[in-house]
């Protein structure tokens, strides 16, 4: 049986990075955050590279400290209320590779003491890609009803994000997709246990959960004009 990637100390050190959010005590725990979290998160990354291919050659996963895969530690605080310098999660994103950040397609994993899940989709587009997807799904509601009524799919995944308050420009609101219309995020979300996390067999749960997903990637990167 394999050794699982993440263990108890990857979520104690996220506990004590939480309740101790600040460069001086980071600083002096840096070793912990190299064994705990970035070394098994890089390694998990590497050993899901084949399997990602294996779904799709156009998603990348990229096993690098910086650049790569594994989403930084460090926080954007310029335009938050909350100065904390550190994220208390760990963020892996396996990106589309005609995408430059986290708004491009791509599957997702997120690990944190307070939630964790498996992700897959596109988050929060700018205008012109959102505008794409509406028009997809508008053009080819039937596709977009057999993906996301799937009975596999709706037992792993909801969908999760913003939505509009009213309607988009250019649909009426009493159209037959307006509540898909709607959504600003096309995120689907199956939530995880640390038990989960902590499996040996972590890698294969997230990987047959892609498999589910990906009808819906390859939904969303036609909308795109992207090959999947």
């Amino acid at each position: 049986m394999p050794l699982p990637f993440f263990t108890d100390s990857t979520f104690k050190f996220l506990e004590q990075l939480n309740a101790n959010n600040n460069r001086p005590w980071f600083n002096e725990h840096k070793p912990d955050y190299e064994q705990f979290i970035r070394s098994p998160a890089l390694d998990f990354i590497n050993a899901m590279q084949p399997h990602l291919e294996s779904l799709s050659p156009h998603f990348t996963a990229v096993a690098k400290k910086t650049g790569g895969s594994l989403m930084r530690i460090y926080r954007d605080a310029r335009f938050s209320k909350n100065k904390t310098p550190y994220k208390t999660n760990i963020g892996i994103q396996f990106r589309h590779l005609a995408g430059k950040d986290i708004h491009a397609p791509g599957f997702y994993v997120h690990i944190s003491p307070n939630e964790c899940f498996i992700a897959a989709g596109i988050w929060r587009p700018s205008s012109k890609p959102l505008s794409q997807i509406r028009e997809m799904i508008s053009d080819n509601p039937r596709a977009w009803k057999r993906i996301t009524t799937d009975p596999d799919f709706k037992r792993f995944f909801t969908f999760s994000g913003d939505v509009l308050k009213t309607y988009p420009r250019g649909y009426a609101k009493d159209h037959p997709m307006i509540d898909d219309l709607r959504r600003k995020d096309f995120i689907a979300i199956h939530p995880i246990s640390q038990t989960d996390i902590l499996d040996p067999n972590f890698l294969a749960t997230v990987y047959q959960r892609y498999q589910v997903a990906s009808d819906l990637m390859d939904y969303l990167c036609n909308a795109l004009e992207l090959p999947y």
